[in-house]
């Protein structure tokens, strides 16, 4: 085990001397395209953040108007026929938004609720089961220049549907 922990350790440091080694090797100038790289991704980074700015913020006004728990309370009728939790609709909206956002709503789940409880068991599966759908696809998208998504939208929402289901079964036989 300790062969692992240190082997992890200088894994990183030898990729790099690697890929530089490379570089120089095939007659490649690293440092100037290095450079190069990295003015690219600051050009992304512009393109995106007005996108960025945008689902931040529109996130932060629900959350703080209150909107994501009167629709957990309205929705809480069908919640209880389909015995999933109102507190998770909250996190599943915003989840497919701002995945920083969804880890403030986790804490809140986790402070009112307990990370151990059914609820906190769900919360904990469904963040590492779903997807931020649309800051992905608005981010990502953008950056690449797609503008033909075709089933994209579709796929990702039917997977976080699916994720879903399975946070709350695999909860339900461990809270058991």
């Amino acid at each position: 085990m300790e062969a692992l922990t240190h082997l992890s350790d200088i894994i990183i440091p030898i990729l790099i001397f690697y890929v530089v080694g490379y570089g120089m090797v095939s007659g490649v100038k690293v440092y100037e395209t290095f450079l190069k790289g990295a003015k690219d991704g600051l050009r992304v980074v512009v393109d995106i953040l007005p996108t960025l700015i945008g689902l931040m913020m529109a996130v932060g006004v629900l959350r703080a108007s209150g909107f994501f728990e009167l629709l957990g309370t309205l929705l809480q009728p069908l919640t209880n026929v389909l015995r999933v939790p109102s507190q998770i609709i909250p996190l599943l909206i915003v989840k497919m938004f701002s995945s920083s956002a969804a880890t403030g709503l986790v804490l809140d789940i986790f402070k009112n609720m307990g990370p151990d409880s059914y609820v906190g068991m769900i919360t904990s599966l469904l963040m590492s089961c779903t997807e931020t759908i649309f800051y992905t696809m608005s981010v990502y998208f953008l950056a690449a220049k797609v503008t033909k998504t075709r089933y994209t939208l579709t796929g990702a929402l039917l997977s976080t549907l699916v994720g879903t289901v399975m946070s709350i079964l695999l909860a339900a036989n461990i809270v058991k």
